[in-house]
């Protein structure tokens, strides 16, 4: 702060930070002019639910702060108190025209729909103008998406910025009885899955790039899931940075490795073939005094997914690469996935991203150019770690799987609800089963870019020893 207000000359700043104060420790707003601080506010609504954890950090301010800029007089507030209504009422009272509203909100589907109609309802209800500024970037499992916007006191939008762009945006108002911002661009709200594709690549690139790795490596399997990361990454980082490794089993169908091969030439990137069969031969020899005589199950299918782990890991510790993980939501929920095997790596980029709309995804993508052949999107999903295996041998329909898993984990809704609603009960409790069971496998997993409002480890905290099984 200190080197802040000595390189701030000549306008007016407001920054946020924690302020330390005889109460505590506040999430704070200073007001920065002509080489100091001017003034100060305490954020007074703490969110604690979902992601936040504010009220095991910081103390709760409780006074409004209104100061006077070129015959304005400016309110400001922090993030959550403008979606409660008392902050953006105090400010009123106290003379302001102009709320700014400074903002770390983090991205999920549908989160711009939801900001406009809180302005809305602030602006109208006060009478305000109201300039809400929000971040840009990721950090960790969030992404800070941007998609600042401005209101006038009549809850009509004059202006906003786009999803996911860093950028400077002037924004001009006209200063009299009331303070009126003028009419300026205003970005239309993209289509969800682009929101959604646009929210993933910059949560990667900042994951990459702010914790210094040189680029990031990926095993292409031919499949759908591997497919969507390699272009993520891409558009993340650039193919130049991007490193693709296919390791095909016993079980892999040629089409898997031809896909996979036309997808990497088609973005660009570097790849390997690696096939896996001796690593795997070798593995069932060393186990063979303990696998005699017992039938074939999941033991071998894992141990294949963990060959390529070892491969994959590799690479990484020589390269400095990031390994990407390629599960989707759907497979994390009910553990459709293996422990240091295809669940080994840094990242997990579509980690909340349900399976129908990972097909959404690839749609979308394909529609920029197109990369991922049709045939992978019209193919039944395989993990290929057995003879004609696919996903749904072991699985309901990933449509249906979907919309229990929305229901059940995202909406919070109970097995019984979930049954009155039209599910098969004996379909749903055993989804239910699955994703209790399977939280010791999500609690080892790579954190992943959240893009739903529940996601799994920030947002749904579920106990791995629990008795509750129905």
């Amino acid at each position: 702060m200190r080197r802040l207000c000595a390189e701030i000359q000549g306008i007016t700043a407001i920054v946020g930070y924690p302020a330390a104060t005889p109460e505590g420790l506040r999430n704070s707003a200073a007001v920065i002019a002509d080489g100091g601080i001017r003034a100060v506010y305490h954020k007074q609504c703490l969110p604690n639910y979902s992601v936040f954890d504010e009220k095991r950090y910081f103390v709760a301010g409780t006074e409004p702060l209104v100061f006077e800029l070129k015959g304005a007089r400016v309110g400001v507030t922090i993030c959550e108190d403008v979606w409660q209504a008392g902050p953006a009422r105090q400010a009123a009272k106290a003379g302001a025209q102009l709320l700014l509203n400074l903002n770390a909100s983090p991205f999920h589907a549908g989160k711009s729909r939801l900001r406009l109609e809180i302005l809305r309802q602030r602006a109208v209800e006060n009478g305000l103008s109201i300039l809400y500024t929000n971040l840009v970037g990721g950090q960790d499992e969030l992404v800070f998406d941007g998609d600042s916007q401005v209101v006038n006191g009549r809850g009509e939008l004059t202006q906003r910025a786009p999803l996911c762009v860093e950028g400077l945006y002037p924004v001009d108002f006209s200063v009299g009885a009331t303070v009126e911002p003028r009419p300026s661009e205003i970005i239309s709200e993209p289509a969800e899955e682009a929101a959604i594709y646009q929210a993933i690549v910059l949560g990667v690139r900042d994951y990459v790039n702010k914790n210094g790795f040189p680029g990031a490596v990926l095993g292409l399997s031919g499949g759908i899931d591997s497919a969507l990361t390699l272009a993520i990454a891409v558009d993340a980082l650039g193919s130049e940075r991007v490193e693709a490794v296919l390791m095909p089993s016993r079980y892999t169908a040629e089409m898997s490795n031809s896909d996979a091969e036309q997808e990497a030439r088609a973005l660009g990137v570097k790849y390997h073939l690696m096939p896996i069969e001796p690593a795997f031969e070798s593995f069932l020899g060393i186990l063979q005094p303990v696998l005699a005589g017992l039938p074939p199950d999941s033991t071998e299918e894992n141990i294949q997914a963990r060959c390529r782990g070892v491969i994959l890991m590799a690479i990484s510790n020589k390269t400095g690469k990031l390994v990407l993980t390629t599960g989707n939501k759907s497979e994390t929920a009910v553990g459709y996935s293996t422990l240091y095997g295809d669940m080994a790596g840094g990242f997990a980029p579509i980690k909340d991203v349900l399976k129908m709309m990972v097909y959404r995804l690839v749609v979308y993508r394909n529609s920029l150019s197109p990369v991922i052949p049709q045939r992978v999107l019209d193919r039944p999903p395989s993990a290929e770690l057995r003879p004609d295996q696919t996903d749904q041998d072991s699985l309901p329909p990933y449509d249906l799987l979907d919309a229990i898993l929305q229901a059940y984990v995202e909406e919070d809704h109970s097995v019984e609800e979930l049954v009155a609603a039209g599910y098969d009960r004996a379909t749903v409790e055993r989804v239910a089963r699955l994703v209790i069971v399977n939280e010791y496998k999500r609690r080892q997993a790579a954190p992943g870019v959240r893009i739903t409002p529940r996601a799994f480890g920030r947002d749904r905290r579920y106990p791995i020893t629990s008795g509750f099984r129905r």
